[in-house]
């Protein structure tokens, strides 16, 4: 088994398709059917199941798929790393972000992180909750933010900044007449909420919020992204549950916030990494989070 063989058995593994893998390597399907004989062979295992009509991994397959993938992302990795040093870096951070941490307070953290180690090179990686736990632990990622400490064994989890829950409201609309609405009251009216893949941390906090109101939500739509939640806010879809902090980046003239009646509801965001000692960069990122973490801890309610 070599890097060839690999190449040719990702290629058919994420295609199903003989032809459409031939093509995507700019090879004969010939000798990609010999690769993927000579694979299965030195395995001693099948890895496709082949009709005239399909071709699907066997469970064998799916298994070597996920190792290929880090095979190749490890790689990709190394390469960059390579690079970064060549061009004077001293050091890599890598970066995962889900559910969409606030924008201006990322660069704020990254500003910081360029005037005091400018030779560390920081790559970010924006995907959904169960990838970034996934390449966290794979060691495909340093560390990571999102809104959920649900992520299982391995990982630490620590929460790193609190912002309070709102309302997205259209403009002239009869909630605005409450300085602070009753979240009974938003719940009388169709809702537009994060997307449950895309923003999976924000929307479990959500929900769970939702699950202590007796009345049953009526969710008009999900959107992936803030400016596509007050888009369809603005356009009276509904009314919108939003990060506070988050929406002061994505303002609408056609929408007005308003705080909820009663205890604040906080969204918690966490800072995510391997349970293990924290190579120096990593350690230098953290202290540089937790000044942060000190502060919103102590204008929590």
């Amino acid at each position: 088994m070599d890097i060839r063989h690999l190449r040719c058995f990702l290629a058919v593994a994420e295609e199903l398709h003989f032809a459409r893998a031939a093509e995507r390597l700019h090879i004969e399907q010939s000798p990609l059917s010999r690769a993927i004989k000579e694979l299965e062979e030195s395995l001693g295992v099948r890895l496709f199941e082949r009709t005239t009509r399909s071709t699907r991994l066997t469970w064998a397959g799916q298994v070597l798929l996920e190792d290929t993938r880090r095979i190749f992302a490890a790689l990709d990795q190394a390469k960059v790393n390579v690079k970064a040093a060549a061009n004077g870096y001293r050091g890599t951070l890598r970066i995962a972000v889900s559910d969409g941490i606030v924008p201006s307070r990322l660069a704020a953290l990254l500003a910081q992180c360029r005037a005091e180690e400018p030779e560390v090179e920081i790559r970010l990686f924006q995907i959904p909750l169960a990838q970034q736990v996934k390449g966290l632990r794979s060691d495909l990622y340093d560390v990571g933010f999102a809104q959920s400490a649900d992520v299982g064994d391995g990982l630490l989890t620590e929460p790193v900044w609190h912002d309070p829950l709102v309302a997205a409201i259209p403009a002239r609309h009869p909630l605005l007449t409450y300085k602070r609405v009753p979240l009974a009251e938003v719940l009388r009216y169709p809702l537009v909420l994060c997307h449950p893949q895309a923003c999976e941390g924000c929307a479990r906090q959500i929900e769970s919020v939702l699950r202590k109101v007796d009345v049953e939500p009526i969710v008009a739509d999900h959107a992936s992204s803030p400016d596509m939640l007050l888009a369809l806010v603005a356009a009276g879809y509904g009314i919108g549950l939003i990060n506070a902090t988050r929406i002061e980046d994505f303002r609408h003239p056609d929408v007005v916030t308003r705080p909820l009646a009663g205890r604040a509801v906080m969204l918690t965001t966490y800072l995510l990494r391997l349970d293990s000692e924290p190579s120096e960069p990593l350690r230098h990122f953290i202290e540089r989070v937790k000044p942060e973490l000190e502060t919103t801890q102590g204008d929590k309610p």
